[in-house]
């Protein structure tokens, strides 16, 4: 497994981060971490995919990302004093999944003897905010129907047989859309024959017309 991430430590350091880290195992539908809960670890994800998601002030939860194998989450656990150190949201398993994980005694005691786990950070914390600014300029600049058309060529990609096992509650929160005006996007795709929709699954017919539509 090769984790953009850790692209910019030597292989010694990136061995030794490696060989630092605890195994663990989710099952479908556990929680990895929880939203407000202190943050203590990085995850490298291993195995399996993984929702990253939010609750609005009424309960409601939105999906804000989807997470596959080389991906990882947790690095401002890395930043600032541990005490202060809290979960910012719930990270649920689509699937059995597993990760790697630092702990952050011991990557601050790494990172305490070999300056290169600095750029690690450095580039962990530049990526997060490369992405969500982009994400931020779809959603002000990017109409919903291209937001949608985007999103899902990306799933896509996660989901190598182009079956996309999320629902259209999920992909509203990925997309910053509504479920109803999510769902009249979607019927357009499958009026089209480019998609076909079922329970808790989206299929990709035409990828390439998805990608059309998608201007990529």
């Amino acid at each position: 497994m090769e984790w953009q991430l850790l692209g910019s430590l030597p292989p010694a350091e990136r061995d030794q981060l490696l060989a630092a880290a605890a195994r663990r195992s989710y099952n479908r539908g556990e929680i990895l971490v929880h939203a407000g809960d202190r943050a203590d670890s990085l995850h490298l994800i291993t195995d399996g995919r993984v929702a990253v998601e939010v609750a609005s002030a009424d309960g409601d939860r939105a999906t804000l990302n989807v997470l596959s194998p080389g991906d990882y989450f947790g690095e401002l656990s890395l930043v600032g004093a541990s005490s202060e150190r809290r979960r910012t949201a719930t990270v649920v398993a689509l699937e059995l999944t597993r990760t790697l994980v630092v702990d952050v005694d011991t990557f601050d005691r790494l990172r305490s003897a070999r300056p290169a786990f600095d750029r690690l950070l450095v580039t962990a914390l530049a990526s997060r905010v490369e992405q969500l600014s982009g994400r931020l300029l779809d959603v002000l600049y990017v109409g919903l129907d291209r937001r949608l058309h985007r999103s899902l060529v990306e799933l896509a990609g996660i989901y190598a047989d182009d079956s996309i096992p999320l629902t259209q509650d999920q992909l509203a929160g990925l997309v910053g859309g509504t479920r109803p005006s999510v769902n009249q996007a979607l019927q357009k795709l499958s009026a089209q024959g480019i998609v076909e929709l079922r329970r808790g699954r989206i299929v990709i017919h035409d990828l390439a017309a998805l990608e059309r539509k998608a201007g990529l």
